[in-house]
């Protein structure tokens, strides 16, 4: 064996993670569609009215904040417990 065998290759590595960041992508705008879909459209016509129309931007845009904001709430949680861990083995 010449040793490549023990670890994965980087090049691998790479496409399997963005791989799942598409995965993953897709599972989120999956979800957005079907809950502001859920809240906006009353009953489906052959186009938009500006009601349900805005009710989408809105929709989409509070969709993004509130995952922004969780994932910003969760790497300051990351942080504060790296940072205490880190000063009780100060």
């Amino acid at each position: 064996m010449n040793g490549q065998g023990a670890s994965a290759d980087p090049q691998l590595q790479q496409f399997i993670e963005i791989e799942s960041q598409k995965q993953r992508f897709q599972q989120l705008v999956h979800h957005m569609t079907e809950v502001c879909w859920d809240k906006c459209m009353d009953k489906p016509g052959p186009k938009l009215d500006s009601r349900a129309e805005m009710c989408f931007v809105n929709c989409v845009e509070r969709f993004i904040d509130t995952s922004q904001f969780i994932l910003n709430r969760l790497e300051q949680t990351q942080r504060s417990k790296g940072s205490f861990s880190e000063t009780m083995t100060d």
